[in-house]
């Protein structure tokens, strides 16, 4: 591999996204220690993902020992934790690194940033089968995606639930964004890492 030039620019070589690998190697290494689920599943890459992401967008591939370490991964644990607004803080972040990015000199292409977009890409528009935590979306259709599906009946066709008010039933499943399953794996390999 031929080495990154200093000056922001590649000189014409090989520019390695070395803030996104690292990114998600810190991931990695915080789903894989909590052994929440099967590395190599879609909801291990969920949780990657959406860790990775919030690693690269908190600029926190650089000088993690001692106390930043601490700091850094509060700060990750508030931006995953319930309730936060993470889609629209991801989507904020990553037009404005574009918008930087536009107006330097040149204009030069960022394959951090390409890898954090396709990431984030993959995340709004895969869909799991997950269970239904009741979060209370209910901008989302009453038939297909996003519709509960209770797996109590598998003869016939499945029922509409109760309302999200009625708590959590965990043989209710719905098909949700990536990302959705993505967060609270991710804040809890955080707690457990």
């Amino acid at each position: 591999m031929r080495p990154e030039s200093t000056n922001g620019t590649s000189g014409g070589r090989l520019t390695v996204p070395m803030a996104w690998l690292c990114a998600e190697y810190i991931a990695d290494e915080m789903l894989r220690t909590g052994e929440l689920v099967e590395t190599g599943s879609l909801e291990y890459r969920a949780g990657r993902q959406t860790l990775a992401l919030t690693v690269y967008l908190c600029d926190a591939t650089e000088g993690l020992a001692g106390t930043t370490a601490v700091a850094r991964i509060e700060e990750w644990l508030v931006l995953t934790s319930y309730g936060h607004p993470w889609q629209a803080w991801v989507e904020d972040r990553l037009a404005a690194r574009e918008a930087r990015l536009e107006q330097e000199p040149g204009g030069a292409a960022d394959p951090d940033l390409a890898l954090a977009r396709a990431a984030w890409k993959w995340l709004r528009t895969t869909e799991l089968l997950a269970t239904d935590l009741g979060d209370g979306d209910l901008s989302r259709p009453p038939h297909g995606p996003g519709r509960p599906l209770y797996m109590t009946d598998m003869t016939g066709p499945f029922e509409s639930g109760p309302p999200f008010e009625t708590g959590v039933d965990e043989s209710a499943r719905i098909w949700t964004p990536a990302w959705r399953l993505g967060l609270p794996l991710s804040h809890l390999a955080i707690h457990l890492f």
